[in-house]
C-alpha cells in the first residue's frame, strides 16, 4: 500500500465546506468554498475531534512524524538523533520517499526535517524566506496601513520581494507544490511502494489570492491590501472594514489551495493511487481571525479557531467511505495508525500516540478521554473533550470554560457556574503539563510568534 500525506498549514476546519455546512464564519463574509476537498471528502473517512498537542508549525510536524507528543517536552528544535520518524521507518519497510514544500522551516539552517526521505524539493520565497535581498517592485505602503511598525512593514516587503514575479497562478507557491508533487508522482509509479510527503505552506498568511479568488472581500473596500496582519490586539491597529478585509483574503487563499489540490485529485485518480494508496489530508492547525479580538497564532489564543483542523483518509478504492467519526484523537496517534493500516504496527510499541484504526473499523466509539493543547514556550493550556473546553490561564488571571455544544464560537465562559466541569478536566492531565518555567519569564517572543501569556480581549 502506497502512502500520501497532505499537509496544510494554518487552514481552519470551518473554513472547509464540509465540515461547515456552507455557512458564514464571520458576519459580512461569504462562507469559503472548497469543492474539491469536498469531493475528495465523499470517498473517504472524515474527522471532526483530531487536534494537535504541542504548537505551532515545527512541533506538530514532528508530532505527526514521530508518533511522539512535543508537549510538555520540546520547543521549535529540529528533530533530535533520537527520534525516528515515518519516512526512516517507511524507507527501513523497502518504501520510496518523496518530500515536497513551500514550508521554508524545514529547510532553515540547522533544520533537518528532510531526514530519511530518499528525495526532498524546496519551494522558496514564502513568507519571511530569505529568498531575494533586493526591494519590491510594489509600493510596501499599500500592503500596510498607518499602524505598521517598520518591523513588520519588512516582513511584507520581504513576501512582496520574493513574489514579484508570481503574478500567474501557475507559479503562486501551492501550485508549484502541487505541480511538483504530481511530476514526482507520475516518475516514482514504477516503485513498488512509495510514501509522498506534500507540505503547503498556504494558507498561511500573508494572504494573497488571485485576482479570481479574492472573492470574499467587499468589493467597495479602498484602503491598503492588508496581505499579513499585525499581531496583539486588532482593534488597537486595524479599522473594522480592514478586519473584514483580511478574514475575507484568508478564505480567498483558501479556495485557492482547494483549486490547486483538484488538480492533484485528478492526477492521483488519473495514475491509479487512488486504487493502491492511503491518502491523509490534514492541517497543522487552524488560525485566529480576530475571533477572539486577535489575528495570528499565540500562546494565549487557545481556542477552536486555532485548533480544530480537516483530518480527511482516503483509503484503497474508498473502503470505509462515508465513515463520520467525532471521537477525540491527537496528532501523536497518526503515525501509529498509518503504520496500522499498512501492515506495520510492531514498530509502534515505543510511541506515545495509540493507533484509532478500531475507531475507524467501528470496533469501539471512543478513543482519549480528553486532549491537551498549548505551547512549550507558554503556560496556558486547553483541556477539552467532546463537549466541554477548559482554558488554564497564568496565576492572577481568570480560567476559562466553554460548552462546545451550546458555544462553539467560546464566547460565553461558564467557569463560575460550572467548577466542577473545569476540576474534572484539569485532574485528567495535573500539573506535569503546565509550563512552570515559562511564569519566569517577561512577555516575549519566540520568531514571529507572540508567546504573550496576556488574556484574549
Amino acid at each position: 500500500m502506497n502512502l500520501i500525506f497532505i499537509m496544510l498549514d494554518s487552514f481552519r476546519q470551518d473554513h472547509i465546506s464540509l465540515y461547515n455546512e456552507g455557512k458564514p464564519v464571520f458576519e459580512g463574509v461569504p462562507p469559503c468554498n472548497t469543492p474539491n476537498l469536498d469531493k475528495f471528502a465523499k470517498d473517504s473517512v472524515v474527522f471532526y475531534n483530531v487536534y494537535p498537542g504541542g504548537l505551532p508549525t515545527i512541533p506538530v510536524r514532528t508530532e505527526l512524524m514521530t508518533g511522539q507528543f512535543t508537549l510538555p517536552y520540546r520547543p521549535w528544535q529540529p528533530l533530535t538523533k533520537e527520534d525516528i520518524t515515518m519516512a526512516e521507518i517507511l524507507r527501513e519497510e523497502g518504501y520510496v520517499c518523496g518530500l515536497i514544500s513551500d514550508t521554508y522551516h524545514y529547510r532553515a539552517p540547522g533544520m533537518n526535517f528532510h531526514r530519511g526521505f530518499h528525495s526532498y524539493r524546496w519551494v522558496r520565497g514564502q513568507e519571511y524566506d530569505p529568498y531575494t535581498s533586493w526591494r519590491s517592485k510594489r509600493n510596501v505602503e499599500d500592503y500596510v496601513n498607518e499602524n505598521y511598525t517598520q518591523e513588520w512593514k519588512a516582513r511584507v516587503e520581504q513576501y512582496l520581494s520574493n513574489t514579484d514575479d508570481m503574478e500567474e497562478e501557475d507559479k503562486r507557491f501551492p501550485a508549484q507544490v502541487v505541480s511538483q508533487a504530481i511530476e514526482w508522482l507520475k516518475k516514482s509509479r514504477g516503485h513498488k511502494k512509495i510514501f509522498l510527503w506534500i507540505d503547503s505552506f498556504d494558507p498561511h498568511e500573508p494572504w494573497d489570492p488571485p485576482k479570481r479568488f479574492d472573492k470574499y472581500t467587499d468589493p467597495n473596500y479602498r484602503g491598503p491590501r492588508l496581505i499579513l496582519p499585525m499581531g496583539g490586539k486588532a482593534s488597537d491597529w486595524a479599522k473594522p472594514e480592514e478586519i473584514k478585509y483580511i478574514q475575507g483574503l484568508y478564505a480567498g487563499e483558501a479556495e485557492f489551495v482547494d483549486h490547486c489540490l483538484g488538480a492533484l485529485f485528478n492526477a492521483l485518480e488519473e495514475l491509479g493511487y487512488y486504487e493502491d494508496s492511503l491518502i491523509v489530508i490534514t492541517a497543522d492547525h487552524g488560525h485566529p481571525l480576530c475571533d477572539h479580538g486577535k489575528f495570528l497564532k499565540g500562546a494565549d489564543r487557545m481556542y477552536s479557531e486555532l485548533f480544530r483542523v480537516p483530518f480527511i483518509m482516503r483509503f484503497p478504492k474508498g473502503e470505509y467511505a462515508g465513515n463520520k467519526i467525532s471521537a477525540l484523537i491527537q496528532f501523536p496517534d497518526v503515525l501509529p495508525t498509518i503504520l496500522d493500516i499498512i501492515g506495520l504496527k510492531n514498530n509502534t510499541s515505543s510511541m506515545h500516540g495509540k493507533s484509532f484504526l478500531p475507531v475507524i473499523k467501528g470496533d469501539r466509539n471512543t478513543h482519549r478521554e480528553a486532549v491537551i493543547m498549548g505551547y512549550y514556550e507558554g503556560i496556558d493550556r486547553c483541556i477539552r473533550d467532546l463537549h466541554w473546553s477548559y482554558v488554564q490561564r497564568p496565576e492572577g488571571e481568570p480560567d476559562e470554560l466553554y460548552n462546545l455544544d451550546k458555544d462553539p464560537r467560546e464566547k460565553n465562559n461558564l467557569i463560575d457556574k460550572y467548577p466542577e466541569e473545569a476540576l474534572r478536566l484539569s485532574s485528567i492531565f495535573g500539573s506535569y503539563f503546565r509550563n512552570r518555567r515559562a511564569r519566569r519569564i517577561v512577555k516575549g517572543v519566540q520568531g514571529k510568534y507572540e508567546m504573550s501569556s496576556s488574556s484574549v480581549e
